[in-house]
Order: structure tokens, then sequence, then C-alpha cells
């Protein structure tokens, strides 16, 4: 006597987004407005948020703006606080507040969130509200993030700043606890002075060996003067081996395309049901096939 079986599966509604943080000046809100449109073209259902009160100049209409919650003006106002103690007022009555943001966040299984947050990188890097703060949309909203990290490629040009630019993308990597895609913006800029770069555009997109680096920093009248400093730091940031970055022009639409990619394989798009339910599809991801094109197309 055959039994007839029906294999059942739970229907989960999985909602995906990408962090958009860095810091002042390296292109976030102009990040969000072109992938949000790059999506939208591509048929995904987009939802911005803009979590940063002090974002008066936004290039996009936000579908969710945290402006709509708290206003800076009114928190330096009534607290007598500066700008930056105001934000970090805002997200922290942001996290208190959380089911505010949560009830507004309704999307339908495979709907993408950006989030444009402020450029203060002292709110990612020093406290732990962004981690709080997502770590509960993780919980409750069944959302799978990624974090992209925006640093403008201007610190190429020059050591001190590279080091520091490094540190900065490690230290956000290890306070916020979720997959990073750390981008260096502006290259249409950086091409036209590549040669004043005193390494290969490779050695800063793979950070490879730092000791050459070091050599650089060791050789500057300014930076000489913390020697011990310098080899400290270069020696945690190949002890972590955790940095690279992927080149962006964010008005170039294939080199957004390249990002787009790399978002979907960090967040876990490219295995959602539709896109991802092939054995190919999926090995190709793992393998890296289709990577981000090369600087010819940046």
């Amino acid at each position: 006597m055959e039994v007839a079986t029906t294999n059942t599966f739970k229907t989960v509604n999985k909602l995906y987004g990408q962090l958009v943080i860095g810091p002042p000046g390296a292109g976030k809100t102009t990040y969000c407005d072109k992938m949000a449109h790059l999506l939208k073209k591509l048929g995904r259902r987009i939802i911005i948020i803009n979590l940063d009160p002090a974002n008066e100049t936004m290039s996009y209409k936000a579908d969710i703006d945290i402006r709509q919650l708290i206003a800076l003006d009114e928190v330096m106002v009534h607290y007598s606080l500066g700008p930056n103690g105001a934000l970090l007022y805002c997200l922290q009555y942001l996290e208190k507040n959380i089911d505010w943001l949560l009830n507004q966040m309704k999307g339908d299984h495979g709907t993408n969130f950006i989030f444009d947050l402020p450029g203060q990188v002292e709110l990612y890097c020093h406290h732990d509200v962004v981690n709080n703060i997502f770590s509960k949309l993780i919980e409750k909203a069944n959302l799978q993030l990624c974090v992209v990290h925006l640093v403008d490629s201007h610190h190429c040009s020059d050591a001190g700043k590279f080091i520091s630019a490094l540190m900065l993308s490690l230290s956000a990597m290890l306070k916020i606890a979720l997959p990073h895609v750390n981008l260096l913006t502006k290259v249409d800029i950086l091409k036209k002075h590549m040669d004043k770069l005193e390494f290969g555009i490779d050695f800063y997109t793979d950070v490879l060996d730092l000791n050459y680096l070091l050599d650089s920093l060791d050789g500057d009248r300014f930076t000489a003067k913390y020697k011990k400093l310098n080899a400290a730091l270069v020696s945690i940031i190949e002890d972590y081996s955790l940095v690279s970055f992927q080149l962006v022009n964010i008005f170039n639409e294939d080199s957004l395309m390249s990002v787009k990619k790399l978002v979907d394989k960090t967040n876990g798009f490219v295995f959602k049901a539709e896109e991802g339910r092939h054995i190919n599809s999926m090995l190709a991801c793992a393998m890296g096939v289709n990577e981000p094109e090369d600087m010819n197309t940046l």
C-alpha cells in the first residue's frame, strides 16, 4: 500500500538590507540614492530609511525618517547639547523606541532596506547604540543585514591617512558584529591622480604587505615621531587580517552593479529562493565568479 507523502515547508518572510556608514563626505547619501535607483531598476522593492536626524540635504525621498520621531534641533536646545551629543541622544532614543521603527518596516519576502546613518564615526566605533538597534531589528524583523562602509579614496594619497582609514574600518567591523563590505569611493577622482600614489592600487584594495606602509610612515617627518605607535597599529591590522576594500564610482552603473553583487552575497540575498535556488549559481557565488571588474570599468 502506497502512502502519499507531501513535503511541507514553513514560509519564512525574509527581509534584506544594507547599513550604510562612513565618515562625513564619503558619499553615503549619494550611495543610498544611486543604489536604491539601481535596485528599483532591477525590479526589487526598496525601502530607504534615514537614521541621520541631521541629514537635511537628502537626494532621495526617505520612506522612513527618524526626524519624524525626534528632532535634532529640539534636543540640542532642550538638553543644551552640541551636535554630536544630540545625535547620540537621538539614536539612543530610537533604541528605546525601536517599536516605532519596527511598526513601519513592513515588507514582502525579499524586500531590500537601505539604512542611511550619520557620519559621526564615534556612534559606531565607540558606542554600542548602533549595534544595539540593529541587533533588535535582526531579532524581531527577521532582517538579514550587512554593513557597507564608505571611505573616501583620497586617504590612499597619504600613508598616515590610509592607516587611519584601516583602523577606522577595523574598529567598525569589530564593534558592529555584522558582515562588512568596505568601499573606497570617488575612484573616478583617484584614477586621475594614479601617478601620485606611492603604491599600486592593488596594495590599497587588498591591503597587502603593510611593512611597506610602515616604511613610508617612518620616512615621513611628521609620522616618524610615532614609530612605535605606527608599528603597533600595523601589527593590529595584520593580526586581524579582516580589512580589504572594493573600489566604487557611485555615478557609474557598472561599478555600482559590482558592489550590488558583493552586497547580495554578503547579506545573503543571492540565496533568496527566486534567485539562488540553482546549485550552479550558488557554487558560482562561493567560487567568486563574476567578481567586480577591474579599474577600467570604474
